[in-house]
């Protein structure tokens, strides 16, 4: 039985998602944050460094969003997804997308949120001056490279109710739902990309998944 090791408000609620999609059987083990919001020390066990995701299939763990998504997909699609056409621009969207997510939007949006805690946990005396300094760095670098990102994503779903543009979810979808839920959720993006988050959170499929996976910061209320 193909096992993900979930932390509750993290990546993980991602891969239930897709298992749900796919109605591949499988098992949670649920982790829960510190106080400090950081992974439990239990993840060491399953991931040497010790973060969510992490799937067990047998003898195999693997760790990483992107390559979890794949690995699923690849193993145990059996052509339930709407896979774009090899060499299509559906493909070539779908694999952007796919490895865009983590390697781009969501370094953003940690940067994000890094420069607003850092003022907070800072010693009382400088709290003030921090947070002016964060504040600028926030307004000076984050939020411009943010605004290209945002606009660039709306722009594509303008266009389609996918990423990849099929009629359903394919494996950007997957990677991408997170961090445009997090951006949704603060009210960072525009129309469409709102509508495309509305879409993918009313999937029967996505709502078995947060039932099943608990705590969600990102998802909706059930």
């Amino acid at each position: 039985m193909l096992i993900v090791h979930h932390l509750n408000h993290s990546r993980s609620q991602r891969i239930l998602w897709l298992l749900e999609e796919l109605e591949v059987p499988y098992e949670i083990k649920k982790y829960n944050r510190l106080p400090s919001m950081m992974a439990p020390p239990e993840l060491l066990a399953v991931n040497p460094l010790g973060k969510a995701p992490v799937i067990t299939d047998g003898d195999i763990n693997i760790a990483e969003s992107g390559a979890i998504i794949e690995y699923i997909i690849k193993k145990y699609g059996q052509g339930k997804l709407d896979t774009p056409a090899e060499d299509s621009q559906g493909a070539i969207d779908d694999l952007y997308f796919l490895h865009y997510a983590e390697g781009t939007l969501m370094p953003i949006l940690v940067q994000k949120l890094i420069f607003g805690i850092i003022p907070a946990r800072s010693p009382w005396f400088m709290r003030w001056f921090m947070k002016i300094i964060f504040n600028q760095l926030d307004r000076t670098i984050v939020e411009p490279n943010l605004k290209k990102n945002v606009d660039m994503i709306e722009s594509h779903l303008v266009k389609k109710d996918w990423l990849a543009g099929g009629s359903g979810p394919t494996a950007a979808d997957f990677s991408m739902s997170m961090g445009l839920e997090a951006l949704e959720q603060n009210k960072l993006v525009h129309p469409a990309t709102s509508a495309y988050v509305e879409r993918l959170q009313a999937r029967p499929a996505y709502r078995r998944a947060l039932l099943k996976g608990g705590e969600y910061s990102y998802g909706p209320k059930l």
